[in-house]
């Protein structure tokens, strides 16, 4: 009995010892915080849209070598990724950060601001890190460079991946994470799991929020084109109004959403961002085209809206004289959280962070191409807090006046960190 007892003693010794082993002091991340901050200003003020995230991937590049990590660059056209063998062996494990800026013209005051001015679609339009992935990768730089100096504690492979065009890459190119994972990203040495995060302007700094199973949506691209004929704005009775009849789509393709799809079992959304038509104020034109996104977290509801969709479209513009097509294209898969991943690395979340501070979370009808990398091998996705707390009111994603927090950066480094050491020395 006491031998069973001395056993179980230098059993528990053993394990503490590891737990402690794999701890990163306080001092470690106080000293890398001003780095990320300014990595991050440095790539504030230099964004890059997808697929041309050049001088991005060439700053990562040279501080990931200078970490002495394996580097692959040009993956997916632009995207780098860093290859960290620790000292033990072991599982392998993918740290994902998205790279690419936004065609939006920045309206802070900031001293770091963008005021980066370039052609997007035939407009021109200010890059602005108006989704925060400017953060993301700073973020991740500071988490390699902290386990490529404490790589005594990693027992296995952390591949770094930063991924360019996740807010979609150029019509008629590939990229984003799919086109990662097509040549092979995710291979060799194969990858048991990944992680990926995103701050966000509505949450408070030191909070992390998740969820198990889908957490984000899929997202489709539309393109409606209106044909109809053109005429003199002074007698449309002698035309076809393509303007009026994409009015009455808009109006028709919203009943799919409000009368047709059972919001009690999952959120869906179609919205149109974009109509283009006409020269002139008088003249009635000939055609309209209409771009939008189908959000939804299901997929038999994602079928139904595009069945629908491509009904009543051609449907609606013929009985006003006119004539419509429509083309859906897939964006991203559902970003999905493996349960069993989830369960077993949320107590390292919350010695990383509190308890207090990671909290259940409700899907979004925003959406996330690292499903594509978590469809292939279990994935964790989290949203990382950037609001200043006491702030009642976010700046929004996407938007102009776009801000956060800097303090919330070296939470993330903390969990991504805790996170990546518990996981590969389980």
């Amino acid at each position: 009995m006491k031998s069973l007892s001395n056993s179980l003693f230098v059993a528990f010794v053993l394990a503490f010892s590891a737990i402690q082993a794999q701890s990163i002091s306080e001092k470690t991340y106080s000293n890398i915080n001003e780095k990320v901050i300014e990595w991050r200003r440095h790539f504030h003020e230099n964004p890059e849209l997808g697929n041309r995230e050049f001088k991005t991937a060439a700053y990562i590049e040279r501080h990931l070598r200078k970490l002495g990590l394996e580097v692959q660059t040009g993956v997916g056209i632009t995207g780098v990724v860093g290859i960290l063998k620790g000292d033990k062996p072991g599982k392998v494990l993918g740290l994902r950060a998205d790279i690419d800026a936004l065609p939006v013209t920045e309206r802070n005051d900031l001293s770091f601001k963008s005021k980066v001015v370039t052609e997007f679609l035939g407009e021109t339009t200010g890059v602005m890190h108006a989704c925060g992935h400017d953060t993301h990768t700073a973020i991740l730089m500071g988490v390699a460079e902290i386990l490529a100096k404490n790589k005594g504690q990693v027992a296995g492979t952390i591949k770094f991946i930063f991924q360019p065009a996740e807010e979609g890459p150029p019509p008629g190119e590939k990229g984003g994470a799919l086109l990662m994972v097509e040549e092979g990203v995710l291979k060799n040495p194969d990858v048991d799991a990944i992680f990926g995060l995103h701050i966000n302007s509505a949450t408070p700094v030191g909070q992390v929020r998740y969820k198990t199973g889908g957490i984000m949506a899929s997202a489709q691209r539309f393109v409606i084109t209106v044909n109809g004929k053109q005429t003199h704005g002074s007698q449309p009775w002698s035309g076809v109004d393509p303007v009026y009849i994409s009015s009455k789509i808009i109006d028709g393709i919203q009943s799919i959403i409000s009368r047709e799809s059972n919001l009690l079992n999952e959120a869906a959304v179609i919205s149109v961002g974009k109509i283009k038509s006409g020269v002139r104020f008088n003249i009635i034109p000939e055609s309209a085209e209409l771009i939008g996104t189908i959000r939804t977290l299901d997929y038999d509801m994602r079928d139904h809206i595009e069945k629908r969709m491509y009904k009543m479209i051609p449907t609606i513009a013929e009985a006003y004289g006119g004539t419509a097509e429509v083309s859906i294209s897939e964006s991203t898969d559902i970003t999905f959280n493996d349960p069993d991943l989830v369960a077993q690395m949320l107590p390292s979340m919350e010695k990383a962070l509190g308890k207090e501070n990671v909290l259940l979370t409700k899907a979004t009808t925003g959406a996330e191409d690292f499903s594509y990398f978590s469809r292939e091998v279990p994935g964790f996705y989290f949203f990382l807090g950037g609001m200043t707390p006491g702030n009642e009111t976010p700046f929004p994603h996407h938007t102009p006046d776009f801000f956060i927090d800097e303090d919330g950066l070296i939470h993330g480094v903390k969990v991504l960190t805790q996170m990546s050491m518990d996981y590969l020395n389980q």
